[in-house]
Protein backbone atom coordinates (compact mmCIF):
# COMPACT_ATOMS: atom_id res chain seq x y z
CA UNK A 1 0.00 0.00 0.00
CA UNK A 2 3.08 2.22 0.89
CA UNK A 3 4.22 1.66 -2.35
CA UNK A 4 0.97 2.66 -4.51
CA UNK A 5 1.11 5.69 -2.14
CA UNK A 6 4.58 6.90 -3.28
CA UNK A 7 4.29 5.80 -6.85
CA UNK A 8 0.62 8.35 -6.59
CA UNK A 9 3.17 10.64 -4.83
CA UNK A 10 4.85 10.87 -7.92
CA UNK A 11 2.48 10.32 -10.76
CA UNK A 12 -0.09 12.56 -10.16
CA UNK A 13 1.57 15.89 -9.44
CA UNK A 14 3.32 14.27 -13.06
CA UNK A 15 -0.22 13.98 -15.08
CA UNK A 16 -1.11 17.63 -13.82
CA UNK A 17 1.43 19.01 -15.07
CA UNK A 18 1.30 16.74 -18.54
CA UNK A 19 -2.44 17.96 -18.73
CA UNK A 20 -1.83 21.91 -17.67
CA UNK A 21 1.04 21.47 -20.41
CA UNK A 22 -1.02 19.87 -23.02
CA UNK A 23 -4.13 21.98 -22.64
CA UNK A 24 -1.47 25.25 -22.87
CA UNK A 25 -0.17 24.45 -26.23
CA UNK A 26 -3.56 23.32 -27.39
CA UNK A 27 -4.76 26.81 -26.20
CA UNK A 28 -1.65 28.93 -28.06
CA UNK A 29 -1.75 26.73 -30.71
CA UNK A 30 -5.40 27.97 -31.39
CA UNK A 31 -4.72 31.29 -30.96
CA UNK A 32 -1.77 30.80 -33.91
CA UNK A 33 -4.24 29.94 -35.79
CA UNK A 34 -6.94 32.47 -35.17
CA UNK A 35 -4.10 34.99 -35.76
CA UNK A 36 -2.48 33.55 -39.15
CA UNK A 37 -6.35 33.40 -40.39
CA UNK A 38 -7.15 36.93 -39.23
CA UNK A 39 -3.68 37.97 -41.28
CA UNK A 40 -4.36 35.75 -44.32
CA UNK A 41 -8.13 37.46 -44.65
CA UNK A 42 -6.76 40.81 -44.16
CA UNK A 43 -4.01 40.19 -47.05
CA UNK A 44 -7.33 38.82 -49.23
CA UNK A 45 -9.34 41.37 -48.49
CA UNK A 46 -6.80 44.12 -48.92
CA UNK A 47 -6.20 42.21 -52.71
CA UNK A 48 -10.04 41.80 -53.08
CA UNK A 49 -10.77 45.56 -52.63
CA UNK A 50 -9.61 46.59 -56.05
CA UNK A 51 -11.53 44.12 -57.91
CA UNK A 52 -14.73 44.73 -55.88
CA UNK A 53 -14.55 48.42 -56.03
CA UNK A 54 -13.88 47.61 -59.89
CA UNK A 55 -17.41 45.51 -59.76
CA UNK A 56 -19.61 48.15 -58.57
CA UNK A 57 -18.11 50.87 -60.58
CA UNK A 58 -18.52 47.82 -63.66
CA UNK A 59 -22.18 47.55 -62.42
CA UNK A 60 -22.85 51.44 -62.56
CA UNK A 61 -21.60 51.43 -65.85
CA UNK A 62 -23.68 49.12 -67.10
CA UNK A 63 -26.90 50.28 -65.51
CA UNK A 64 -25.74 53.97 -67.32
CA UNK A 65 -25.12 52.17 -70.29
CA UNK A 66 -28.75 50.60 -70.76
CA UNK A 67 -30.76 53.61 -69.54
CA UNK A 68 -33.12 53.84 -72.58
CA UNK A 69 -31.22 57.82 -73.10
CA UNK A 70 -28.27 56.53 -73.31
CA UNK A 71 -28.94 53.26 -74.94
CA UNK A 72 -31.11 55.58 -78.03
CA UNK A 73 -27.95 57.49 -78.47
CA UNK A 74 -25.66 54.00 -78.72
CA UNK A 75 -28.15 52.42 -80.72
CA UNK A 76 -28.97 54.03 -83.54
CA UNK A 77 -32.48 53.07 -85.55
CA UNK A 78 -31.41 53.33 -89.19
CA UNK A 79 -33.10 51.66 -91.63
CA UNK A 80 -35.47 48.99 -89.11
CA UNK A 81 -38.84 49.21 -88.28
CA UNK A 82 -40.46 49.17 -84.32
CA UNK A 83 -40.35 45.73 -84.37
CA UNK A 84 -36.86 45.53 -85.02
CA UNK A 85 -35.66 48.09 -83.44
CA UNK A 86 -36.95 46.87 -80.31
CA UNK A 87 -35.00 43.53 -80.39
CA UNK A 88 -31.98 45.50 -81.37
CA UNK A 89 -32.82 47.37 -77.96
CA UNK A 90 -33.69 44.11 -75.96
CA UNK A 91 -30.55 41.98 -77.34
CA UNK A 92 -28.28 44.89 -76.27
CA UNK A 93 -29.48 45.24 -72.66
CA UNK A 94 -29.20 41.28 -72.58
CA UNK A 95 -25.79 41.19 -73.63
CA UNK A 96 -24.74 43.99 -72.26
CA UNK A 97 -26.01 41.90 -69.12
CA UNK A 98 -24.52 38.72 -69.94
CA UNK A 99 -21.15 40.73 -70.05
CA UNK A 100 -21.59 41.47 -66.54
CA UNK A 101 -22.79 38.55 -64.86
CA UNK A 102 -19.69 37.60 -63.41
CA UNK A 103 -19.92 40.96 -61.19
CA UNK A 104 -22.70 39.65 -59.12
CA UNK A 105 -20.11 37.90 -56.81
CA UNK A 106 -18.87 41.12 -54.85
CA UNK A 107 -21.45 42.76 -54.13
CA UNK A 108 -24.62 41.91 -52.16
CA UNK A 109 -27.80 39.99 -52.82
CA UNK A 110 -30.04 43.10 -52.38
CA UNK A 111 -27.42 45.57 -54.79
CA UNK A 112 -27.17 42.34 -57.28
CA UNK A 113 -31.32 41.61 -56.98
CA UNK A 114 -31.84 45.87 -57.46
CA UNK A 115 -29.52 45.43 -60.77
CA UNK A 116 -31.60 42.48 -62.04
CA UNK A 117 -34.68 44.35 -61.20
CA UNK A 118 -33.14 47.48 -63.15
CA UNK A 119 -32.82 45.53 -66.80
CA UNK A 120 -35.64 43.55 -66.35
CA UNK A 121 -37.75 46.66 -65.85
CA UNK A 122 -35.98 48.15 -68.33
CA UNK A 123 -36.98 45.68 -71.01
CA UNK A 124 -39.89 45.56 -70.21
CA UNK A 125 -40.87 49.38 -70.61
CA UNK A 126 -39.19 48.84 -74.08
CA UNK A 127 -41.65 46.13 -74.91
CA UNK A 128 -44.71 47.73 -73.25
CA UNK A 129 -44.02 51.06 -75.32
CA UNK A 130 -42.83 49.26 -78.41
CA UNK A 131 -46.69 47.69 -78.42
CA UNK A 132 -48.34 51.47 -78.21
CA UNK A 133 -46.55 51.93 -82.28
CA UNK A 134 -47.19 49.90 -85.35
CA UNK A 135 -44.72 47.21 -85.11
CA UNK A 136 -43.83 47.65 -89.30
CA UNK A 137 -43.28 51.74 -88.53
CA UNK A 138 -39.81 53.10 -89.32
CA UNK A 139 -37.69 52.11 -85.72
CA UNK A 140 -37.24 56.07 -85.42
CA UNK A 141 -40.89 56.36 -83.43
CA UNK A 142 -40.03 53.76 -80.96
CA UNK A 143 -36.90 56.04 -80.46
CA UNK A 144 -38.97 58.98 -79.94
CA UNK A 145 -41.34 57.27 -77.96
CA UNK A 146 -39.13 56.04 -75.79
CA UNK A 147 -38.03 59.37 -75.02
CA UNK A 148 -41.23 61.51 -74.90
CA UNK A 149 -42.20 58.52 -72.07
CA UNK A 150 -38.81 58.72 -70.33
CA UNK A 151 -39.17 62.38 -69.49
CA UNK A 152 -42.45 61.60 -68.27
CA UNK A 153 -41.19 59.27 -65.54
CA UNK A 154 -40.10 60.85 -62.63
CA UNK A 155 -37.39 57.94 -61.20
CA UNK A 156 -36.62 55.17 -62.97
CA UNK A 157 -35.59 51.46 -61.34
CA UNK A 158 -31.81 52.29 -63.58
CA UNK A 159 -31.42 55.01 -61.04
CA UNK A 160 -32.88 53.63 -57.70
CA UNK A 161 -30.46 50.48 -58.35
CA UNK A 162 -27.56 53.09 -58.48
CA UNK A 163 -28.42 54.76 -55.34
CA UNK A 164 -28.05 51.66 -53.40
CA UNK A 165 -24.69 50.58 -55.02
CA UNK A 166 -23.54 53.93 -53.93
CA UNK A 167 -24.96 53.54 -50.85
CA UNK A 168 -23.34 49.66 -50.66
CA UNK A 169 -20.05 51.52 -51.40
CA UNK A 170 -20.00 54.04 -48.85
CA UNK A 171 -21.37 52.06 -45.93
CA UNK A 172 -18.36 49.35 -47.38
CA UNK A 173 -15.61 51.24 -47.72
Amino acid sequence: MDVVIDILKYALPAIFLLILAYMMLSNFIENEEKRRRYFLKKETQKSALPTRMLAYERLTLFLERIHPDRLLVRVPAKKVTVRGYQQLLTHHIRQEFEHNLSQQIYVSDEAWQYVVNAKSSTVGIINSWAQDLDPDAPGVELSKHLLNKMMEQETHPIQNAIRVLRNEVRANF
